[in-house]
Order: structure tokens, then C-alpha cells, then sequence
């Protein structure tokens, strides 16, 4: 006889009403997987945000010394930035402020850069997949230069029109930076693929923890990144031999 399940089964019901609830149909869901997305072509893959820097001065060179890297990258750089800056649009702090602060405490170049030119082309993809007023209205902030366009934001506000909630949004985009900057390493130390999934899962943790920790900073906070990272991030732009731009 096949091996069917039963009623009787431990879960079976239970697992099928969920379903059949539509438990996963609605809203966001999907759409939050698609915008952090690795695929999505918003151009990471050329940016190591600074760690190739510390590759070509030795002090990350394996998986160990690049999870030290990514560790101090989320909770001393993308929390009191990116994270920040998505809190406070959630809260509804206006987007063009928002973006001149972002431009004003990206202080090493080629990161400013690097966050524009990942916003910018996630306003594209937004326009034509996730569209919304309020993108649209951000979108003419850029195309008429009273904004840069940065990353974090682009995201927020498609991620808010969506519905996303603020702890959510705020995972997403950490964890899928994350995602990002590990699959470059894998290519740039280099790494092996399953070394590079369990720095994720490492990162997992700190993550959730720079969750938490946007939730209670003030905005005297915004900008209050580790000066040495700042710091290889400008040195980047002078390596006689680079594989990405920032």
C-alpha cells in the first residue's frame, strides 16, 4: 500500500488547515524575497565595502578573520547607518532629509558612491516592479538632483509601500547586505562555498542583535561608525590592484 498520511497523524491536520488558511499568500512575503534577493541586479557583487582592503594588508585572509571583519562591519557601520536611517523613514522622518544626512555621514567616497549607485538602480527595478506613489515621489527627488538616491532608503520605501514591518524590513536588508559582502568574499579571499554559509549562519546572530540595537539608539547615533573602517574604506581607492569599486 502507498505510505499515506492520516488525520491521525501527529500535525497532519493541523498543517493542512494552515494551508489551506492561506497562510502564505498574502501580502509581502514573496515580494520582500524578491527584493533581497541576491540576484536582484542592483550591482553588489562589485562592492566589498571596504574588506578588500584588509584582504590586500593580510588581516582578513580566511574564514575566521572575515567573520571578525563582518561582525564589526554590522554592529559598528550598517546599524548606526543604513539601519538607522530605515527606522527613522519607517517613522516618518521626510526621505529628502534623510538622504542628505546619509550623503553627508558617508564620509569615505567610494562608499557614498556605492550606495548611490545600488539606490539608484533599485529605484529602477521599483518603478517598473514594486511601483507607488510614495517611490515615484522619492524617484523625482533623484531624477531632478534634490536627492542622491541611497541604498536604504530606496528600500525602505519600497519595503514600507509593500507593508513590510519595520523589524522585517530591517532584517532583510541587514541580512541580505550580509549575503552580499559573503559572496564576494568567497570569490575575493578566496573562501569555499560551504565556508561562506556558515559565516551566514554565524551572521545570523548579529543580525537579530542589530535589530534590536536600531530600536534604541536616539538620533544623535546616526553616523557613529568605527573610524577604522571609514578609514580602509578611503584607503581603497589608492590599491594599485583592485577586483571591486568600493
Amino acid at each position: 500500500m502507498p505510505n499515506t498520511r492520516t488525520e491521525a497523524e501527529p500535525g497532519g491536520r493541523a498543517c493542512r488547515d494552515q494551508i489551506s488558511a492561506g497562510s502564505i499568500s498574502g501580502g509581502y512575503r514573496f515580494a520582500l524575497q524578491q527584493l533581497t534577493d541576491s540576484a536582484l541586479p542592483t550591482g553588489a557583487f562589485a562592492h566589498s565595502l571596504g574588506f578588500e582592503t584588509y584582504i590586500e594588508r593580510g588581516l582578513v585572509h580566511d574564514e575566521g578573520s572575515f567573520g571578525v571583519w563582518l561582525s564589526a562591519f554590522i554592529r559598528q557601520q550598517l546599524t548606526y547607518s543604513d539601519g538607522l536611517a530605515i527606522r527613522f523613514l519607517y517613522e516618518g522622518a521626510g526621505v529628502e532629509e534623510l538622504d542628505s544626512m546619509l550623503t553627508a555621514q558617508l564620509l569615505p567616497r567610494q562608499l557614498r558612491e556605492a550606495s548611490i549607485k545600488m539606490g539608484t538602480r533599485l529605484l529602477e527595478i521599483g518603478a517598473e516592479v514594486f511601483p507607488s506613489p510614495e517611490l515615484a515621489a522619492y524617484t523625482e527627488l533623484v531624477t531632478t538632483g534634490r536627492s542622491a538616491g541611497h541604498q536604504p532608503l530606496a528600500f525602505a520605501v519600497v519595503a514600507r509601500s509593500l507593508g513590510v514591518p519595520l523589524p522585517e524590513s530591517l532584517a532583510a536588508y541587514l541580512f541580505a547586505a550580509v549575503t552580499s559582502l559573503t559572496q564576494n568574499a568567497v570569490r575575493a579571499i578566496p573562501l569555499g562555498q560551504n565556508a561562506g554559509q556558515r559565516l551566514l549562519r554565524k551572521a545570523s546572530d548579529g543580525v537579530a542583535a542589530a535589530v534590536e540595537e536600531v530600536g534604541h539608539l536616539t538620533p544623535d547615533d546616526f553616523g557613529a561608525v568605527s573610524p577604522g573602517l571609514e578609514i580602509s574604506q578611503m584607503r581603497h581607492e589608492r590599491q594599485r590592484a583592485r577586483m571591486f569599486m568600493s
